[in-house]
């Protein structure tokens, strides 16, 4: 496996970038855990009616999915961190490649080529 090293005047900014889009995700965590209906202190003493019932399970759900992307793309964002400052950033996971720079360009936190995405 070889070590690509891109200029810090391309990774500096990348990495700045990405730092940002961590702290805007986990403030985004915070606010879907205020939406989230469950977490209503008010909802246990509650004697709702069915359809306030569904509407608290559906917002729920909808949090829920929300908060999943959200977890999905902040674990991404930390996995690309961590290859600039161990000097595998855009290096294929799977073999090793380095990944196309357009590729890249359009999300940086891709972990395969083109190739291994492929196959799956």
């Amino acid at each position: 496996m070889s070590k690509i090293k891109f200029p810090t005047k391309i990774l500096q900014p990348l990495r700045k970038q990405l730092q940002s889009e961590e702290l805007k995700l986990k403030k985004r965590q915070e606010n879907l855990n205020t939406e989230d209906p469950f977490n209503d202190g008010d909802r246990l003493n509650d004697n709702a009616a069915v359809d306030a019932d569904a509407a608290e399970e559906f917002g729920h759900d909808r949090v829920s999915a929300l908060k999943l992307e959200v977890d999905k793309t902040l674990i991404n964002i930390r996995k690309t961190l961590t290859k600039i400052k161990l000097g595998r950033f855009g290096l294929c996971d799977n073999c090793g490649r380095m990944i196309d720079t357009d590729r890249l360009a359009i999300d940086p936190t891709v972990s395969k080529c083109i190739r291994c995405a492929v196959e799956k």
